[in-house]
């Protein structure tokens, strides 16, 4: 099994399609390799203007002056007619934009290294590499005779970026190390080798510091006003960290100076040699990625990845399984690199950003693409990345709770269909995609999850619990009695950007469906009970009907139109990530065929949660079919998602969607590639997790497992499901001992122990 490494033969361009991305969570930065000049975007993911004291006023998007009877208005009309168009909900419901910001960057570091002469000598065996492994972008080449090599990597650790150029003859490495901004707000110094930005955006005020410090081994270092230059060294590194004055606490979202913090971190990294920071580097970064191995028949791509995904076919061949084993290995390595403790969650472009007006400001859209940002993070492995999401999601319920109730007039809190990091629970004016207050209560399943997968009762009770109970508090008061059956529905509902506003629609029932169910089962777990919920619950519309042409309904009227290709498939959130609707049952016929009807198009996060399912549906032919759309139309050449431009989620809704062909886990079992596809007929994970606290292995060879180890931290029943157990097979412990089980079909049933070790292999003892 090959590590998995992106490489090219030729410098970047282009930052969205050839750059390749290095992050720490907070920090991040966009290598291009060049020759004569090396250029690195970088950022720090709490840049944003807007927010309270932008200039063009902030409100936290509630409405400006009251709306008594608004929201009543509108359902009565939608109980009479049926439905309402977006435009009209909007005029009575929406408002503009006032102050919601953009994230920005932060500007561009660069190297100048062409040679005081001018002249660029001619360079040879050029590579430009990203190993996903030990999260470090590399560049070497050979130029006059000298082999020159430069590496980057982003330090959780140490908090700092840090790069060192190199060559293998002394006195050759000399360059100019200078900065430059879109934005017309900072001051640039120069001392001891240590290049400072300063400045404050103009927008909100917000106060911005980077500090970049150049140590040279060899040769001379020459400071100037807003550069650095190094000549004949033998070697030089520079580090460099950034932040931001932003705090996540409402009302101000306002912390500390970063001066402190920012040179701290500079210091720090500074007084210690470069082998030192890597270490630490590789040992934080490794501890998380190293945890999964895939290995799906995959060989060492003999050809850079831009010609690999170029020739990539959808196929069974190895060139395609390598190209499919190191996509699903680059979204964790993305979610590592944009989401660790104490930053911000990954936003719709992970931490990465070149511009100060980005798509949908880079913002976090909460009507799915946060959700999928996670997706994978419990499967794969990597639970300590979803912290900020927890942070960032605790921290909107106290400017939730103040929509909820000057806009509802209901307890709980609530979010619409995006937000940022100033507490935005608010709505805005366009028609197609300005509401959505199921979002609070789909934020929630994340953290349920984080349970399930975790069995941590501490953080159920003290973290997840009470933002869940408070989301389902407003859901308590807000559902309507819908007067054509007495069900309680979600009203106004649109099931996202698509068709008209309605009563109950099939997302929205589902979305609340799901919130009730975790609530009760979490309530439950901590001993105690939510009478009000159970009751809402019983009566609730499920928001699953199976309409005339055998489809999942969208709507709770059948509207569905056969030709409707849509690249929303909303209405199957019950399918994934939601839980009601189980392969072969009624209900997942019904939703194969709307899923069938609305075709393998769309854009890349769609492809993305089609991957998922089809994989919930066990058809993991068609998944991999949905995987390689998702290369061959919406991944450019870094191997970056496209919606298109540039959205980060696709990334990571496909690497879950290749774990949910591989470990389902959403109901009582744990059920053992439950999906796997044809192209995949031999192969092996290790490190997999399922939920109740289990991590699983498992081998296989011409589409049939031939051992599963399953390694768990909690005590108590546990049941298996592979095709493995139809058949002569044995289940031992760690000592070799045989454990007693019992066997329903292709599922057997065990007591495991906490820290237990568990192997299942087939055939007869001998």
């Amino acid at each position: 099994m090959c590590e998995p490494t992106l490489w090219y033969v030729k410098p970047a361009t282009d930052w969205e399609t050839q750059a390749l991305p290095i992050g720490n969570g907070a920090l991040g930065a966009m290598v291009f390799g060049g020759v004569a000049t090396e250029r690195l975007q970088f950022n720090e993911k709490s840049l944003w203007t807007g927010g309270p004291g932008s200039r063009s006023g902030y409100d936290f998007g509630g409405w400006t002056s009251p709306r008594p009877g608004a929201i009543a208005e509108v359902r009565a009309r939608i109980d009479h007619d049926g439905r309402m168009s977006p435009g009209a909900v909007a005029a009575k419901l929406g408002r503009p934009k006032r102050g919601f910001g953009a994230y920005q960057t932060f500007g561009d570091l660069w190297l100048d290294l062409t040679p005081d002469t001018g002249a660029q000598p001619e360079t040879t065996g050029y590579r430009r590499e990203l190993s996903l492994q030990d999260a470090v972008a590399r560049v070497g080449y050979t130029a006059g005779g000298v082999t020159h090599a430069r590496e980057y990597f982003a330090s959780h650790p140490g908090g700092v970026i840090v790069g060192r150029l190199s060559a293998d003859r002394p006195g050759k490495v000399s360059f100019t190390l200078r900065t430059s901004s879109p934005r017309d707000d900072r001051q640039v110094s120069v001392r001891d080798g240590r290049l400072t930005i300063r400045g404050a955006l103009a927008d909100n005020g917000m106060v911005f510091e980077a500090q970049i410090q150049v140590v040279a081994h060899g040769g001379s270092r020459t400071d100037g006003s807003d550069r650095i230059t190094v000549t004949g060294a033998d070697s030089a590194v520079f580090v460099l960290s950034a932040g931001t004055d932003y705090a996540d606490s409402y009302p101000a979202y306002r912390g500390a100076d970063p001066h402190a913090k920012v040179t701290e971190a500079v210091d720090t990294a500074a007084g210690q040699d470069f082998d030192t920071l890597k270490r630490a580097h590789l040992a934080d970064h490794r501890a998380l990625f190293d945890r999964v191995r895939l290995d799906i028949g995959q060989e060492t791509p003999t050809v850079p990845t831009d010609r690999l995904l170029k020739a990539y076919t959808g196929g069974a061949s190895a060139a395609d399984r390598a190209l499919e084993a190191l996509f699903f290995a680059y979204g964790r390595y993305l979610l590592i690199a944009s989401s660790r403790e104490g930053s911000l969650p990954a936003n719709l472009q992970g931490v990465w950003n070149t511009s100060t007006d980005p798509p949908w400001s880079a913002d976090y859209h909460v009507n799915i693409n946060l959700q999928m940002n996670y997706w994978l993070a419990e499967q794969t492995n990597l639970a300590e990345t979803t912290r900020p999401y927890d942070d960032y999601v605790t921290a909107m319920v106290v400017p939730g709770t103040k929509t909820a109730e000057e806009m509802f007039g209901s307890r709980g809190w609530v979010v619409h269909n995006e937000t940022n990091p100033f507490g935005f629970t608010g709505v805005h004016d366009w028609a197609t995609a300005f509401w959505f207050p199921e979002a609070a209560a789909w934020v929630t399943q994340q953290m349920y999850d984080h349970y399930r997968f975790s069995r941590d009762l501490t953080y159920l009770r003290e973290t997840a619990y009470p933002v869940m109970k408070a989301a389902a508090e407003f859901w308590v008061d807000n559902l309507h009695t819908d007067p054509r059956d007495g069900t309680l529905v979600v009203s106004p509902s649109y099931s996202p950007e698509h068709g008209d506003f309605s009563a109950g629609a099939s997302m929205s029932q589902q979305i609340v469906h799901d919130l009730f169910t975790n609530v009760l089962e979490a309530a439950e777990a901590l001993g105690t009970d939510e009478p009000e919920v159970r009751r809402a619950l019983a009566t609730l519309d499920p928001g699953l009907r199976v309409g005339s042409w055998g489809q999942l309904q969208e709507w709770k009227s059948d509207w569905d139109g056969r030709t409707d290709d849509h690249r929303h498939v909303s209405h199957l959130f019950a399918l994934h990530p939601g839980r009601q609707i189980t392969a072969g049952t009624p209900s997942a016929e019904a939703a194969e065929v709307s899923l069938t009807a609305r075709g393998d198009g769309g854009t890349g996060w769609s492809k993305a949660w089609k991957i998922n399912f089809w994989a919930r549906l066990l058809d993991g032919d068609h998944a991999h079919t949905m995987l390689g759309e998702q290369l061959r139309t919406s991944t450019l050449e870094n191997l970056w998602d496209t919606h298109p431009p540039f959205q980060i989620d696709g990334n990571f809704g496909a690497t879950a969607g290749i774990a949910e062909m591989l470990l389902q886990s959403r109901h009582s079992s744990v059920d053992v590639l439950p999906a796997l596809p044809a192209a995949w007929p031999t192969g092996s994970y290790s490190g997999l997790r399922a939920r109740g606290d289990v991590t699983v292995d498992a081998l296989w060879k011409d589409g049939a497992v031939t051992e599963i180890v399953l390694r768990t931290g909690a005590a108590g029943p546990l049941t298996v499901r592979n095709a493995i157990f139809g058949g002569p097979h044995h289940l031992l412990d760690a000592q070799g001992h045989s454990v007693r089980h019992t066997r329903d079909g292709a599922a057997v049933t065990f007591t495991a122990a906490a820290g237990g070790a568990y192997t299942v292999t087939g055939g007869r003892m001998p």
